[in-house]
């Protein structure tokens, strides 16, 4: 029996590069496309949440987290889990992946990917907004993505914001949002926000606007006007369209309509930078991308 591969948060992040992660992205959807599902179990108030993802070509991964909420009171992490990955030829463990080095890249290099198709690649000032977990991995990858970019940092919390600062170099903290949108040449939005917090008023042509943040059918961070002033593209029909508020409520009060939704990854030729049109991409994420990130990481694991 093989030594299964068991790839840890910093040593398997050590061997990556957000720019090769994208590669890896565009060539997963080269493939056919992905087969996925998700389930969930509870024990109130804890949730074990598995999502599966096959790719004909690629293999198969399931990407399983488990939610506690009473950890953090015994000073136990809310959520752990793992990403198991099998063999495209005979569905043999190929790869045991720590959850969160799986979680972080996919979701920041979705998003990076996504801008390095839509926003003006000459762009010069970039805004992330919000600066918890996943809006650092933003300033990792979107720095790599734009070197020649100035990072500045939005949020509720200005203290919140400064001590992230201070943590990555070159980052600034914005005060007003609204001024923030509109002299940003990218906008990356990760907030847990139920009511938008960009505008669309704030915008102008020429500017990308990203959003990550909303994942449950009620949340939203980007409001009415800002759909309808652009042109909006998004990761994956299948985890958006019917499941993410920041697409299913518009969508269902006739804000925007199902042809404004120009295309997903599956047809990335369609993906386009223009300055004279704000565009607009919806991360959704998925067990695919999970997959195309596991397959990733892997490969860069060195071998013994």
């Amino acid at each position: 029996m093989s030594t299964i591969t068991y790839i840890p948060f910093a040593e398997g992040e050590a061997n990556l590069d957000w720019i090769e992660l994208t590669t890896a992205l565009v060539e997963g959807h080269c493939l056919p496309k992905a087969e996925i599902d998700d389930t969930f179990l509870y024990r109130d108030p804890d949730t074990l949440l598995s999502r599966a993802a096959w790719i004909d070509g690629l293999g198969m991964a399931v990407k399983t987290a488990t939610v506690f909420p009473r950890n953090p009171q015994a000073g136990e992490p809310m959520i752990n889990g793992a990403v198991t990955l099998f063999d495209d030829r005979n569905g043999t463990l190929s790869a045991l992946i720590d959850f969160h080095l799986v979680t972080k890249w996919k979701t920041a290099g979705d998003s990076l990917l996504g801008a390095l198709r839509l926003a003006n690649p000459d762009s010069r000032e970039i805004l992330v907004v919000g600066a918890g977990t996943v809006g650092q991995s933003l300033c990792e990858a979107f720095g790599q993505g734009f070197p020649d970019a100035k990072i500045r940092l939005w949020n509720r919390t200005r203290a919140k914001a400064e001590e992230l600062a201070k943590q990555i170099d070159g980052v600034d903290v914005a005060d007003d949002l609204a001024d923030a949108v509109n002299r940003a040449d990218i906008i990356v939005s990760a907030t847990m926000s139920t009511e938008p917090v960009i505008k669309g008023e704030w915008l102008r042509p020429g500017q990308h606007l990203n959003l990550i943040g909303a994942y449950r059918p009620d949340m939203r961070e980007a409001d009415d006007e800002a759909l309808r002033r652009a042109r909006i593209f998004v990761d994956s029909f299948d985890t958006t369209v019917d499941h993410i508020g920041e697409i299913k409520i518009p969508l269902a009060e006739g804000t925007i309509t199902r042809d404004d939704l120009i295309a997903d990854y599956y047809d990335l030729k369609a993906f386009s930078s223009n300055n004279d049109e704000i565009t607009l991409f919806k991360n959704g994420g998925g067990a695919h991308m999970d997959l195309m990130t596991s397959r990733y990481i892997l490969e860069k694991w060195p071998t013994p």
